[in-house]
């Protein structure tokens, strides 16, 4: 028996540094894939309020221009609780889908730091998940948190068995063999744009686990910014002299690791897709790495999975009582 899942990648450009344009783009954006048959909306990596790719080109140390676009950034960085993204979760809601939204977040409303962030909202605009890039690479560290592996989960959703990671996470062995282990069906790779090293992590993803990979990436112009930042942008995408940096080229693999459908280069949109998720079983019969071909006997594999706060605050009740008492 078939089990046909219709699934829509956004491919449309972020709205860079604007987080009121960028949930109002994207509420807009999952009312459309919904009246075109999806299930399941993707967003690309940081989509919401862009990728900073201007870090690469400001990575000086003491640099009062890096300093003030950081500052930019962060002002335009949601929490996940707060009313930010209600419009967002009202689209799901009120479509009945499934969304993975890419975006840059604000652990707190007065926090100072950011984390890069794939966030799984549920048919009902509730939270299934947040997962939190484990690792920032490179330059990424300048602007970005680590995460914790709290995140690190499948949820079952009516789609499927859903889990992610973001951009080179999809290389780390442990972080990939973890969800496998919770049988995994569909797996979210958010990128910021796809070159042929990251569609050779997508099939290999797709081919390990038997499972689907949808690559998420971003398509990204010149206009979609701000024109104090074109030159940063070029710099950090490796001097791009075009109008479009990041070219977008979103499909999804299969679990014999094939392209469902094609990559779309080079045009934004949003782009369709349907799956058979029975194939993510039938796959396994040869190869099922947390299965039959694998060693326990061997190999082992521990992940904390608990939240990690940098403080935690144990106050005595009766201190509390001082408090608010005024004592």
């Amino acid at each position: 028996m078939t089990q046909i899942k219709h699934i829509a990648i956004v491919q449309e450009p972020p709205a860079v540094l604007n987080l009121r344009q960028g949930v109002a783009d994207a509420a807009r954006y999952i009312h459309q894939a919904a009246a075109e048959g999806a299930q399941l909306v993707v967003f690309s990596e940081t989509w919401l309020t862009g990728y900073p790719a201007w870090i690469f080109g400001k990575a000086a140390w003491d640099d009062a221009d890096a300093r003030y676009w950081y500052g930019r950034f962060l002002e335009q960085c949601p929490t996940i609780d707060g009313d930010e993204l209600a419009p967002i979760r009202e689209a799901a809601r009120q479509t009945g889908t499934t969304v993975s939204l890419g975006l840059n977040e604000r652990a707190r409303a007065s926090a100072g730091s950011i984390y890069n962030s794939s966030l799984l909202i549920g048919p009902d605009g509730t939270t299934l998940n947040l997962h939190r890039k484990l690792t920032p690479t490179h330059t990424e560290r300048n602007v970005w948190s680590q995460g914790d592996a709290s995140g690190l989960r499948v949820v079952d959703t009516d789609v499927g068995r859903i889990g992610s990671l973001i951009c080179w996470e999809n290389w780390q062995p442990m972080a990939r063999q973890a969800l496998h282990y919770q049988d995994e069906q569909i797996h979210i790779a958010s990128w910021p744009d796809m070159p042929e090293s990251h569609a050779i992590a997508t099939r290999h993803y797709a081919f390990e686990g038997r499972c689907f990979v949808v690559a998420a990436a971003q398509y990204l112009t010149v206009a979609d910014l701000p024109d104090a930042l074109v030159d940063a942008y070029r710099s950090g995408v490796g001097g791009e002299t075009g109008d479009v940096l990041f070219n977008g080229g979103s499909a999804i693999a299969g679990p014999n690791s094939n392209w469902v459908g094609k990559q779309t280069y080079d045009q934004r949109g949003i782009l369709h897709f349907e799956i058979d998720l029975t194939e993510a079983a039938q796959f396994k019969h040869d190869l099922d790495v947390v299965g039959h071909y694998a060693r326990s006997d061997v190999f082992s594999l521990s992940v904390d999975r608990s939240v990690r706060e940098p403080v935690i605050l144990n106050d005595a009740p009766q201190a509390r009582a001082d408090v608010v008492s005024g004592k």
